[in-house]
């Protein structure tokens, strides 16, 4: 009997734990806005497109309205669609949503280092020292003499025959990148720099966003293949690339004449040694450089590409305009741009009809928060799930991970 005794009690107690999480669940469901109901484990992932995320994100706001939650697993996440929903998080509540969720795929691959992924005063001291340092380096007439010599070099390579330009719009904003961040540009054919900008456009294609089955199930699939294991593949060799473009700086460091990023960032590193609370070490300084990729080679390329589509579709304006500002034979520079109004009308219709980023990197609330009629708590550090932001362009989707 005692046997039968301990399971009975054993039995009963899991089941007083389980109606409890049930409950718990329950209540928080009641607190949060209203959404399709969740399967265990799972989550509401069998009602989810995940090669067309947005698109389930825009059918979901047509029923249940501009907010609403899914379940991401067992991670809830309050979704908010739509321009007015996006304006009055980021502006009218902006303090509140100003730190960056982690999702499991994002823990793994930055460990909440760099400019783009870090949080609180790693963040703050990071971002400034970005800021300041990039102005330093001239993002001036600086930085528009190195846009006029590389597009001196893609100029003369779309001259040659008819071809898909896409690689070398890549090539060309890249490397441009490429000058800032390690004070060099590559030839376009060098191997390394062709793997560093294979491995920027595949983890591009592949994607990091809340759709990836890791951010869903990511104790079980750290054991299993798939494209998550790319995804991490490719980071480590990434930072394999820009350490060793650091090795190289640090033998050749001259403090009084920073020559980019790298230089100004070892600069303070040294500067910082002494300091416990200092963002400013290797790690941070890897991932940061990365991040000046990740923001600006592929997306910049991308409006390349669809600028050039447009051109081709209506020539006739644009071009007499540029032939009567700048010529046949003049570089073209940002003081042309004031004679040009159409010109400049162009390229801002680009941008607004081009959804660049559908599902962009995740954000979190700095503080317990009501938005609109709904409580959104502030995570604990230790949550499987930060509190998480996802944005599309067009329509803007803003996504909250729960604990």
């Amino acid at each position: 009997m005692e046997p039968f005794g301990l399971t009975s009690i054993l039995l009963l107690c899991g089941t007083c734990l389980l109606f409890m999480a049930i409950q718990r669940k329950t209540s928080e469901r009641r607190r949060m806005p209203p959404g399709p109901f969740p399967l265990p484990l799972i989550g509401n992932f069998l009602q989810l497109d995940t090669k067309n995320f947005p698109r389930s994100m825009e059918k979901l706001s047509q029923k249940y309205g501009p907010v609403f939650t899914i379940y991401l697993g067992s991670a809830p996440a309050v979704v908010l669609y739509g321009h007015d929903v996006v304006m009055e998080a980021l502006v009218t509540q902006g303090d509140e949503f100003t730190d960056r969720g982690a999702s499991p795929i994002l823990t793994k691959t930055t460990n909440g280092t760099g400019i783009g992924f870090s949080n609180g005063e790693t963040w703050k001291q990071i971002r400034h020292f970005a800021e300041t340092t990039l102005d330093m380096l001239g993002m001036g007439q600086n930085i528009e003499k190195k846009i006029q010599k590389e597009a001196g070099f893609l100029v003369e390579r779309l001259k040659r025959r008819t071809f898909d330009p896409t690689s070398f719009l890549s090539q060309t904003t890249t490397n441009i990148l490429c000058s800032i961040s390690f004070g060099k540009r590559f030839n376009y054919e060098d191997k390394n720099f062709l793997r560093f900008l294979h491995l920027n456009v595949e983890r591009k294609r592949i994607g990091i966003s809340p759709p990836t089955l890791y951010n869903i199930f990511p104790t079980i699939l750290d054991y299993l293949p798939g494209s998550h294991q790319k995804i991490f593949k490719n980071t480590e060799e990434l930072k394999q690339f820009v350490s060793r473009q650091v090795d190289v700086h640090q033998k050749t460091l001259q403090p009084e004449h920073p020559r980019d990023f790298i230089d100004a960032f070892l600069i303070k590193m040294e500067q910082e040694r002494q300091n416990s609370h200092s963002a400013f070490d290797h790690p941070n300084l890897v991932r940061s450089t990365l991040d000046l990729f990740t923001g600006g080679a592929q997306s910049t390329s991308l409006v390349l590409k669809y600028g050039l589509l447009v051109v081709m579709k209506y020539p006739k304006k644009i071009l007499q305009e540029i032939d009567s500002v700048i010529g046949p034979s003049q570089t073209p520079c940002m003081a042309d741009l004031d004679k040009m109004p159409y010109t400049d009308a162009v390229i801002h219709e680009i941008h607004r009809c081009l959804a660049l980023v559908p599902l962009n990197l995740p954000r979190t609330v700095i503080k317990d928060t009501f938005f609109r009629q709904y409580f959104i708590p502030k995570v604990s550090l230790a949550a499987t799930y930060n509190l998480q932001v996802e944005i599309w362009y067009t329509s803007a989707i803003f996504s909250f991970f729960l604990n």
